[in-house]
């Protein structure tokens, strides 16, 4: 890969990340709201949307790791089984390779895990059981004495 190509796309990268930086901090909301207007809402269905898209996330991230593997193999014995013109072309095609594959792979990482942040059913129901028990079992407790 030539050296302007690569200035190139660092530039790109850097821009798109700077812009995302200025995205993210970029919202600024002025409600006034107090805390006991604030209530839970815990009946919220999805309708299975959220574990779908888990779902093909994670196939999309196995799928492109397996053709990934399977891509670096073939082009590795390709690499070996060639002259040396057909290397320099190799090695040209194998770089744009290995960068697709480290987006494709972040990108349903990144994705997978906003999803995981995002369902919440699984930690409130280990949290609400157990705390509101302990709080219910110490107000007995202390109603008792």
């Amino acid at each position: 890969m030539k050296r302007s190509t690569i200035q190139t796309l660092v530039k790109i990268i850097a821009v798109l990340l700077v812009v995302i930086c200025l995205a993210s901090i970029a919202n600024s909301v002025f409600a006034v709201i107090t805390p006991d207007q604030i209530t839970a809402n815990e009946n919220v269905d999805d309708g299975g949307a959220l574990s779908i898209a888990k779902r093909v996330a994670t196939w999309i991230r196995n799928i492109s790791v397996i053709a990934a593997v399977i891509i670096i193999m073939i082009i590795g014995v390709k690499y070996i089984l060639g002259s040396v013109e057909e290397k320099a072309e190799y090695k040209k095609t194998f770089m744009p390779l290995v960068i697709g594959i480290v987006l494709v792979v972040a990108a349903t990482t990144i994705a997978t895990f906003i999803f995981n942040a995002a369902d919440t059913s699984k930690t409130e129901e280990k949290e609400s059981g157990s705390l509101n028990d302990k709080i219910v079992a110490v107000n007995l407790i202390n109603e008792k004495a």
